[in-house]
């Protein structure tokens, strides 16, 4: 989503470069660029001129420091502010009372009911049980669509029969989780517009009911600055207690991220970041901040290998390797790994610096080319791969859709990744290397 801003913000700060100090001459030139960044990102513009007061206040009366380039010292100052206008720090969700009340409210088609099963899961993951209620009785198959989604992450759903008043169903799957010993209920509200009074009234009678800890407005990034004049609207009436935003993995400009903390007053608590239902994550102004100046976000995307490969599977590996027998069978396995973390670009993303790869550089299909060549072989030529001759070549490039030469490189590709391996455990010792993987903690690999 920030890849046009992050573009504007590394030009700005490469015109900084090579200058011996930082003068009021550099700063206007700089905050000009940014204005015009932040503005054409679709930002508010009285959050920019608020933005851009604060970067050029502090940047006037900032002591030069020797050690420091011009570029660093203002990327530091526009890092710092950046992340106050995206929340400062990052706030989790209160989950309060038993049980716990979520109203989930927002317009029609943000991607409420959708949401609502990856929150769901969110907290069911983190230990809590969670049950899915749905409370929008307008929209045609709105509950079969919850119910499945219900299924599908696995987590307990209200059934409501014939019931179609939406406070009597909020109201009584409060009390059936209370009985049942649920801790959390995610009630999933009809889609509307904020301008519909019946509705709205409607919510108030929910909140009154059920007493929700949080009331969470789903907002669509896509639609940029409506999206914050509908939450402002909604707090107004509501009251509420944070924002989720999805599609931040989508082509909108930003605007809606960087403006709506300001605006409405109210924090980014979570953020949808793809269509699998894992893909709903804690938002981290800090992180989210760093990856628009470029910067990387390490953190997040270590806790998504903490997250997602398997512990056993990395040890088995790792005594594999020190031991010299890293096969294309665990090529085959390790790539199953990556894939599950989600697209490359993502990932790419979240290193420092990635900003230089354009997405024409990453090729998201690479992986799923390789996963094809190494199923379309058999285990023993996995298992032994220097049997691999012209002949069987050439039918498991018939059998995976890709020609001899792609089936070379890859054979080429593995032959350099075992000699790396060889070396790096070589370099170790056998022993050492296995010690040092059984030593992991295991909070560093599920």
């Amino acid at each position: 989503m920030f890849d046009n801003l992050e573009e504007k913000m590394n030009r700005v700060f490469k015109t900084l470069r090579g200058e011996a100090k930082l003068n009021e001459w550099h700063i206007d030139n700089a905050l000009k660029e940014i204005r015009v960044a932040l503005l054409e990102a679709d930002v508010h513009f009285k959050v920019v001129k608020e933005f851009t007061n604060r970067v050029r206040e502090k940047a006037v009366g900032e002591d030069v420091l020797t050690a420091f380039s011009p570029a660093q010292q203002v990327t530091k100052i526009v890092r710092d502010e950046l992340q106050q206008l995206l929340g400062g720090t990052e706030v989790g969700l209160a989950l309060v009372g038993g049980p716990a009340v979520v109203m989930m409210v927002g317009l029609q088609g943000s991607g409420k009911t959708t949401t609502s099963g990856k929150l769901a899961l969110h907290l069911k993951n983190r230990g809590r049980r969670p049950l899915l209620a749905p409370a929008d009785v307008y929209r045609p198959a709105a509950i079969d669509q919850l119910r499945i989604v219900a299924n599908n992450v696995k987590v307990p759903f209200f059934e409501i029969g014939e019931n179609r008043d939406p406070i009597d169903i909020a109201k009584k799957a409060a009390q059936e989780a209370k009985t049942l010993l649920y801790d959390t209920v995610i009630i999933d509200t009809a889609g509307r517009l904020h301008i519909d009074d019946e509705l709205m009234q409607e919510l108030e009678a929910i909140k009154n009911e059920t007493r929700p800890s949080e009331i969470l407005f789903v907002a669509d990034a896509m639609t940029g600055q409506d999206a914050v004049k509908s939450a402002k609207e909604f707090d107004d009436r509501l009251g509420v207690t944070g924002v989720v935003l999805t599609k931040l993995d989508g082509d909108a400009r930003g605007g809606a991220a960087l403006s709506i903390k300001s605006v409405v007053n109210r924090p980014i608590k979570l953020v949808g970041i793809g269509e699998k239902y894992e893909d709903l994550d804690v938002f981290h102004p800090d992180r989210m901040a760093q990856r628009i100046l470029g910067m990387g976000d390490v953190l997040t995307l270590i806790e998504k290998v903490e997250t997602e490969i398997d512990r056993k599977e990395a040890e088995k590996l790792a005594h594999r390797v020190a031991k010299d027998k890293f096969t294309l069978e665990d090529l085959r396995s390790q790539l199953g790994q990556v894939k599950k973390m989600g697209p490359l670009s993502q990932l790419v993303g979240m290193l420092p610096g990635a900003g230089k790869i354009s997405e024409d550089q990453i090729d998201e299909k690479a992986i799923v080319r390789m996963q094809a060549i190494l199923d379309s072989m058999t285990a023993k030529e996995r298992e032994y791969p220097q049997i691999i001759n012209g002949s069987r070549k050439k039918r498991i490039a018939k059998g995976s859709g890709t020609s001899v030469q792609e089936i070379n490189r890859l054979l080429k590709q593995y032959l350099a990744m075992k000699k790396m391996m060889k070396t790096f455990s070589k370099g170790f010792g056998a022993r050492r290397f296995g010690k040092m993987v059984k030593g992991l903690p295991p909070e560093f690999l599920q």
